[in-house]
């Protein structure tokens, strides 16, 4: 049996008068309890979420009785959550075991009791005498510190280094980090918390073991430490698989979305604020028109905040007109990120621009949010994996910093900026001798200052951020752009919820649960909710 119910705000089941779960199949033994289930994507019924391309949250519970007159039995200690992108599994392909890898792996960090640390660690790409493809990137978390570890990067570095930067690793973005450090700015890998695997498809890979290859690579690991526990030693990395078998394109990694730095903040006490990052027109026109005039194709997406980000759409714009969404995810789960692959490759071309729209809360603080490293600052962010690799490495933007001070009233500031960076006000006199970080935070933020607030920096001039590896840049980095005129925020298309237009879009799902019971209670193995 099988019934479709649902909860109301006091968490009490209530049978649905439309019933949208349809049992396919059962099967019960000595250990498992198997209930296969259909549903439509859009069901029509308010009491039902529509399931999407955004994250799921699925939650189960059970018991081991079977429903009795006086209703369902409390679950106890029997239940769970976990989050998923039920229209996005991970692309299964059988690989051969007698397939190459490597290991990138931290040693014995020793990581700190506070609640944020960038762990920075040099590795080099072992030596291939040809061409290979790496086909596969896996992590490899060590047991127990599934939620120390919230994200990993890999960057390219400088090919001009030498083996003496492989001596130890150090803390990310720290006044003593080795110079080295500073020469990784591709990213060529991204994993983030609950992601799984990645595989690359079957006409792609990352190429390895030429010239124009990464030799250098910088491992980012973010851990998260908010209880500041003391003691911690991780071992945690990435298990790349590769290839001499080449596949047709090689693989590149844009970064897209808004530079992080101050001049990304948020109010404090909004229950919705968006922020925009631009890959505009002007660095894709430079970019691709020099390198590939045909376009490259996008293959998968993703979509990165932190602790305040609930909802993030990567918009696409070709001459001037909206395409169809890139990616979104608009139930983000900042400790679930994973690459999005894209139902269908989507081609970017010179003149076409890419937002990055990002919405955040902050009703819970009293302070601004400042975009920033820290998982209680905030990154608005988008990584592109396409093919074939070009010379782009990062297309963002900064807003204009001047107009958000005068919003707060600022008239003045001392220069040269350089010298009183982040910015020391001169007048008024409330603001005399404070930071921008400061003025910001002693303004009096309403939620009608701050939408008003919201309103400005979304037509704000930004800084065009271009660049290419090695530290090097495209001619209009630095340059100045307007935001496109468009509608903001993206407004999705109405659901058309009929189940006769919906025959096409059913979603089977099978659930499984093991549970431990005894050759007489197993017919007492009761329904899952």
């Amino acid at each position: 049996f099988l019934q479709d119910y649902f909860t109301d705000e006091n968490r009490v089941l209530k049978k649905d008068p439309q019933q949208d779960y349809h049992l396919e199949y059962a099967m019960e033994n000595s250990t498992h309890t198997i209930l296969a289930f259909s549903r439509e994507l859009h069901t029509c019924d308010t009491n039902d979420k529509s399931i999407t391309e955004s994250t799921v949250r699925v939650i189960w519970a059970y018991h081991h009785k079977d429903m009795g007159e006086a209703g369902q039995n409390y679950h106890g200690s029997n239940r769970g959550t976990k989050s998923l992108r039920l229209l996005n599994p991970e692309k299964e392909e059988v690989l051969s075991a007698s397939l190459l890898h490597f290991d990138l792996t931290n040693k014995d960090v020793p990581v700190p009791d506070k609640d944020t640390t960038y762990w920075c660690q040099m590795f080099k790409i072992p030596v291939q005498h040809e061409k290979h493809h790496v086909i596969k990137v896996e992590p490899l978390i060590q047991k127990g510190h599934e939620n120390l570890v919230h994200h990993i990067l890999l960057y390219q570095c400088s090919s001009n280094l030498n083996d003496s930067v492989l001596d130890y690793g150090h803390e990310c973005y720290h006044p003593n980090m080795p110079d080295s450090f500073l020469t990784c700015e591709t990213v060529i890998f991204a994993w983030a918390i609950g992601g799984e695997g990645f595989t690359y498809p079957s006409h792609v890979g990352l190429s390895i073991g030429t010239a124009a290859d990464p030799q250098f690579v910088l491992m980012e690991v973010h851990y998260d430490n908010p209880s500041y526990t003391e003691g911690l030693i991780d071992n945690s990395g990435l298990r790349l698989i590769y290839t001499p078998v080449l596949r047709k394109y090689d693989a590149g990694v844009i970064e897209a979305g808004l530079w992080v730095s101050l001049f990304h903040n948020i109010p404090p006490g909004m229950p919705e604020f968006v922020s925009e990052g631009h890959c505009t027109l002007e660095c894709l026109e430079e970019a691709l028109g020099a390198e590939r005039p045909a376009g490259i194709h996008v293959f998968a997406v993703l979509l990165h905040a932190h602790l305040a980000g609930r909802a993030i759409r990567m918009r696409h714009f070709h001459n001037g007109e909206e395409q169809k969404l890139l990616a979104y995810d608009d139930e983000f789960d900042f400790n679930f990120q994973e690459f999005q692959y894209l139902k269908e490759e989507r081609t970017i071309l010179p003149g076409d621009n890419l937002i990055t729209e990002c919405h955040y809360s902050t009703v819970d603080r009293i302070r601004m949010t400042w975009g920033g490293l820290s998982t209680r600052n905030e990154m608005c962010l988008s990584y592109l994996l396409y093919y074939p690799r070009i010379n782009l490495t990062r297309c963002a933007s900064i807003p204009d910093i001047m107009e958000q001070l005068q919003f707060i009233g600022v008239k003045e500031i001392y220069r040269p900026v350089r010298q009183t960076w982040p910015f020391i006000i001169k007048s008024p006199k409330q603001y005399k001798n404070l930071s921008f970080m400061d003025a910001m935070n002693k303004f009096k933020w309403s939620r009608s200052e701050g939408l008003s607030y919201n309103e400005l920096v979304l037509k704000l001039p930004v800084n065009v951020r271009c660049s290419k590896t090695d530290n090097a840049e495209w001619s209009i980095q630095g340059m100045t752009a307007l935001p496109p005129e468009i509608e903001r925020p993206y407004k999705a298309e109405p659901v058309i919820c009929s189940s006769s237009s919906c025959l096409h879009c059913s979603l089977f799902l099978t659930l499984s649960f093991v549970v431990h019971v005894t050759a007489s209670t197993i017919g007492n193995i009761g329904p899952f909710v």
